[in-house]
């Protein structure tokens, strides 16, 4: 008997996994923490992407299964999460096996320029109620042009890098301008769909990080622009804590994971620029904010194990 098929979202737990590994390896660097709970998520991050993937797959009887899932309004455009998180381990297994992880780097972001020019051109193709766009949105095109720049840049490919960088501001632009326009005028969110607010608030941390790859460690006017922009972006969700905490739990909240972690990964990078006792200290609760979100969600997320549990009809927003 084929199993159900795990709906797209899911596959943010290894995104905000391998987030939460890019924060402990900075803070390795840049604070002394122990390096060794930075490998140990990179691994726990690696697992989960390999686990969902195949139980992913898994649940396909026929190429159209796939072909339905990534055109769904809703979930559609998490699968661009499949090659995103990969090129961040990619990038990273890169420190240990260059040529490998430099390959698998290349390979990942085709991967996602495929998708997301799919993506792209359904966009400008086919018609959707406006009450299907949300934060997810970035995905496809932000998120994946940014952390492809990331990861190329790490592998030593930099005017390739900020080319892709370029793209993805480019599309944070366009595609950030459509989502507020919805948020403001379209549809109330529905409740399953209200933590992908987050992922709107993450592109910020993501292009910080990108740049920090691509030029290195200084300050300078980007870092200046893009700190200012992420602070806007992420004091609104401190009104909606109590609209959050009235949700039921559900996997969409590994949607808050990575936009945490990128933040925490861009803050603790800045504020240890210029080192400080105030600076330093700021920075390990930067750290211990970003794991304790993370790991809160990932705690809960347990519970979902239960051999009799059932992904209710909400959660899969079909």
């Amino acid at each position: 008997m084929t199993q159900s098929r795990l709906p797209l979202n899911t596959l943010g737990i290894a995104f905000g996994l391998s987030g939460l590994a890019g924060t402990w390896t900075t803070a390795a660097a840049a604070l002394g923490a122990p390096h060794a709970i930075g490998e140990l998520l990179w691994l726990v991050a690696a697992v989960a992407w390999f686990t969902l993937l195949a139980r992913y797959a898994t649940g396909i009887s026929h190429p159209r299964d796939v072909a339905e899932d990534l055109r769904h309004p809703a979930l559609g455009p998490f699968a661009a999460l499949a090659p995103a998180t990969g090129s961040l381990l990619a990038a990273h297994l890169a420190t240990f096996l260059p040529t490998t992880g430099a390959v698998l780097v290349w390979l990942l972001f085709a991967v996602s320029t495929a998708f997301g020019a799919w993506f792209v051109a359904g966009l400008l193709t086919v018609q959707r109620p406006l009450g299907t766009l949300h934060g997810g949105y970035l995905l496809p095109t932000v998120a994946a042009s940014l952390l492809s720049a990331q990861s190329l840049a790490t592998i030593g490919q930099r005017h390739v890098a900020l080319v892709v960088f370029a793209a993805g501001i480019l599309f944070w632009l366009l595609i950030g301008a459509v989502l507020l326009a919805r948020f403001a005028t379209g549809p109330e969110l529905p409740a399953p769909l209200l933590p992908t607010l987050a992922i709107f608030s993450a592109p910020p941390a993501v292009a910080g990080n990108a740049w920090w790859a691509i030029d290195g460690p200084h300050a300078g006017v980007v870092h200046d622009v893009l700190l200012g922009t992420m602070v806007v972006l992420l004091l609104p969700h401190l009104f909606l804590l109590r609209r959050y905490a009235r949700l039921p739990f559900a996997i969409g909240f590994w949607a808050f994971t990575f936009t945490a972690a990128a933040s925490a990964t861009y803050g603790i990078r800045l504020l240890t620029l210029t080192p400080s006792a105030p600076h330093t200290t700021l920075a390990w609760l930067v750290l211990a904010a970003g794991t304790g979100l993370v790991g809160s969600i990932a705690i809960r997320s347990l519970g979902l194990l239960h051999p009799h549990f059932h992904l209710p009809v909400s959660w899969r927003l079909s």
